[in-house]
């Protein structure tokens, strides 16, 4: 079942912690790929050092952010990858949610094709490779997630055990590089940077 605009327009910590254990899909011409989130990060509008809308900095590549929740955001980073976001809550309330892994589950033979790799566990490990997996890129900016092209689903099976961490790469954000705003599919694999003692089941 695919989530509706109601899920979105909550505060984003809520958002980013019950997208674990969802399903990321994108129906593209090439075709369908998709998998389960394993590993987001939130950015929590004016008040977070962290956030692109850090002072309610109001940008071009940060004016979806001030819209409803249920959107993309996506932005490059280094020039070169793409980095998929997800904005929630409310109007005139920039709060995104940062996809930075999956593990992924459909069209996983043309995923290794756009990535260039046969390596299962690091196809869709970190923002940039899961963009590319997937083949989110910036003209996604902006899109519907309530839509038929890029959107999130309910998955199959138990409810997810998260856990927290702080966020990575934010070390210019002081104090908000510390908070424990990064959530993980606990013993997963696939997510980008493990926590010291990380265990994988089995």
């Amino acid at each position: 079942m695919k989530l509706e605009r109601d899920f979105y327009l909550r505060d984003g910590l809520t958002v980013a912690r019950e997208l674990i254990g969802k399903k990321l899909v994108h129906r593209s011409p090439e075709g369908l790929t998709a998998g389960i989130i394993v590993e987001t990060e939130a950015y929590i509008g004016p008040e977070d050092a962290g956030s692109h809308a850090y002072k309610a900095r109001r940008t071009k590549r940060t004016a979806i952010q001030y819209g409803p929740g249920g959107y993309a955001y996506v932005y490059r980073i280094y020039g070169l990858h793409s980095c998929m976001n997800v904005v929630a809550s409310t109007e005139e309330r920039p709060e995104a949610i940062l996809i930075r892994a999956l593990q992924p589950i459909e069209g996983i033979e043309l995923m290794m094709e756009r990535r260039g790799t046969e390596d299962l566990v690091r196809l869709c490990r970190g923002p940039g490779n899961l963009t590319q997996a997937l083949g989110i890129g910036m003209e996604h900016y902006g899109m519907d997630l309530c839509g038929d092209e890029l959107y999130i689903e309910e998955a199959e099976g138990e409810a997810p055990e998260v856990c927290t961490d702080k966020r990575i790469n934010i070390d210019y954000a002081g104090e908000a590089a510390d908070y424990p705003w990064r959530f993980l599919l606990r013993g997963s694999g696939y997510i980008s940077a493990p926590p010291k003692g990380w265990k994988v089941p089995g």
